[in-house]
């Protein structure tokens, strides 16, 4: 064992969540220790291993390390084990900067209707604080991440505007707003922390279109931003550094965090504060691993919900072939969202949805449909020409409730690479995902017919849509919740989870803002409490 290594604040893990509560602590002038499960990457290795990959998914820029696994395409079950009736293949990017490597950068607020799911619609659970509490952090979340956004009829309040333009809409999604939200189907310029101007030494958007996996020229936010902020500021990274126990000392606070590097050598780094922001499942495994004698059901689980109330946002989508030609594929992958079903006294029976359009062409698969229906030569390019620039794609997130039965535990017999317990997933999706998914395929159809498409294509399977969330729930009973509504365990007074595993709902947008807002809450409790919990 190596000798140990203190400070002010440890937090691991160094996606959105860790890396921004640590510059935040770090500027504040705490010492901060940053540990990554995996490395630091470069963006030119990344858009050149994109190239060059055979298959074209969104993780082939990002294969795992030994030491720390991640579930990837290639080979869903070599990391992930499944123990559920449905298959949750999640992707994450175990690395500095985390997952927003690749993302839609899509940075949506909350409603206030959504942190009161129960009290207003009877369903799933309240959040312990409420949208006025969490709006001051969300404005703080745009401004630190550079959110481009317009803000429209729906949206909820706000106290300060958007700290960069909206994203210009590309010809499809033109088409998409004019023809759409005269048809009650709202259609608005999503928010995203993607950038229209120059900010924080990062260019503005030029339209490379493959935003998802990689951004080529670093014009989206991505985790790594902070990280460097962080360092620069005086905190340390220690990359390459997998958590593996959190160990709990007398008056029930945690005193260190032990972690393996590559060659399972073991460390120690004591932290007067510690801040897991591992994601939701990395988050609630550790804590589980962590048996003591203190600890005799895993770190912060009196309550038993570590690693409970899994939710993600199961999709459906579909294609079709519109009318007139709309060339997609120009500016970024997405832009647009229909947003009028978000809410409604309908939540009482089923869930709230969102719907967004794929500003892409995917030009291998109408290609494969061409040759499959026997075509070649002269016509098979005029097929591709044709239906590429007619194409469209949607998909949909729906709002799924909090299960404690759809959890997260680590398996009792299989390990990684470097002997650290797998996760084992259990997931299902209850009916009131499936009661609005039929609607959602409703809606398609109705999308259809306000576009003249024909050619209508419905997934058979669930899409996929890697919304980590619920693992670590938020609430005001420590009976039946893990944190408090500062994200602060229960169990453990100098304890902080951040990421959307505290999240009580998911709602039916993407959960990066909020995960940002929070992280900022924390930050200035951790700053406003540090000497209390010497």
């Amino acid at each position: 064992m190596t000798s140990n290594l203190d400070a002010d604040v440890v937090v691991v893990g160094s996606g959105v969540a860790g890396s921004l509560v640590a510059y935040e602590l770090a500027r504040a002038g705490l010492s901060v220790l940053i540990l990554e499960a995996g490395p630091r990457l470069s963006r030119d290795v990344l858009v050149d291993r994109f190239r060059a990959a055979p298959e074209k998914h969104f993780m082939a820029p990002y294969p795992p390390h030994y030491w720390a696994p991640h579930p990837t395409p290639d080979d869903w079950g070599a990391y992930l084990i499944q123990a559920g009736p449905v298959a949750y293949n999640n992707q994450y990017i175990r690395a500095v900067g985390g997952t927003t490597w690749h993302w839609a950068a899509a940075a949506w607020r909350l409603l206030p209707s959504d942190f009161k799911l129960r009290s207003l619609y009877g369903v799933g659970r309240d959040w312990p604080l409420d949208y006025n509490f969490l709006e001051p952090y969300y404005g703080r979340a745009e401004r630190e991440m550079g959110v481009a956004g317009e803000g429209g009829a729906l949206d909820p309040p706000r106290s300060s505007a958007f700290p960069l333009p909206p994203i210009p809409l590309s010809t499809m999604d033109q088409y998409l707003v004019r023809k759409l939200s005269p048809a009650g189907l709202t259609t608005v310029t999503e928010p995203v922390a993607r950038y229209t101007k120059p900010f924080r030494g990062r260019p503005p958007c030029c339209g490379n279109n493959n935003c998802m996996p990689i951004c080529p020229i670093g014009a989206q936010y991505s985790g790594d931003l902070h990280v460097r902020l962080a360092e620069e500021a005086g905190a340390r990274l220690i990359e390459n550094a997998v958590a593996n126990f959190i160990d709990v000392g007398p008056e029930r606070r945690v005193q260190a965090i032990h972690y393996k590097d590559p060659l399972q050598a073991t460390h120690t780094v004591r932290g007067r504060v510690v801040i897991l922001a591992c994601n939701g499942i990395e988050t609630p495994k550790l804590m589980l691993i962590s048996k003591s004698e203190r600890t005799s059901t895993g770190v912060g689980n009196s309550s038993d919900m570590v690693g409970r109330n899994l939710m993600d946002h199961p999709g459906v989508g579909a294609n079709m072939v519109i009318r007139e030609p709309v060339y997609p594929g120009r500016g970024p992958q997405e832009i647009t969202s229909v947003v009028s079903l978000r809410d409604g006294a309908f939540r009482r029976h089923f869930a709230a949805r969102k719907y967004h359009f794929a500003n892409r062409v995917d030009t291998l698969e109408i290609t494969q449909n061409a040759l499959d229906e026997g075509l070649l030569g002269s016509r098979l390019d005029n097929r591709i020409r044709d239906v590429s620039i007619r194409r469209l794609r949607v998909d949909s997130f729906h709002e799924q409730l909090p299960d404690p039965s759809n959890r997260i535990v680590p398996s009792e017999t299989l390990m990684d690479p470097i002997g650290i317990p797998r996760p084992v997933i259990r997931y299902s999706i209850d009916e009131y995902v499936r009661r609005s998914a039929e609607e959602t395929r409703n809606d398609y159809k109705r999308i259809a017919d306000v576009l003249g498409a024909t050619e209508i294509t419905f997934d058979e399977d669930w899409v996929r849509n890697n919304h980590l969330v619920g693992t670590t729930v938020m609430g005001g009973d420590p009976r039946n919740s893990v944190v408090d509504r500062d994200c602060r365990s229960h169990d453990h007074p100098n304890l902080f989870i951040a990421g959307s595993s505290t999240f009580p709902s998911i709602a039916s947008v993407n959960p990066t803002l909020t995960i940002a807002a929070l992280s900022l809450l924390i930050a200035d409790v951790v700053r406003a409490s540090i000497r209390e919990l010497e």
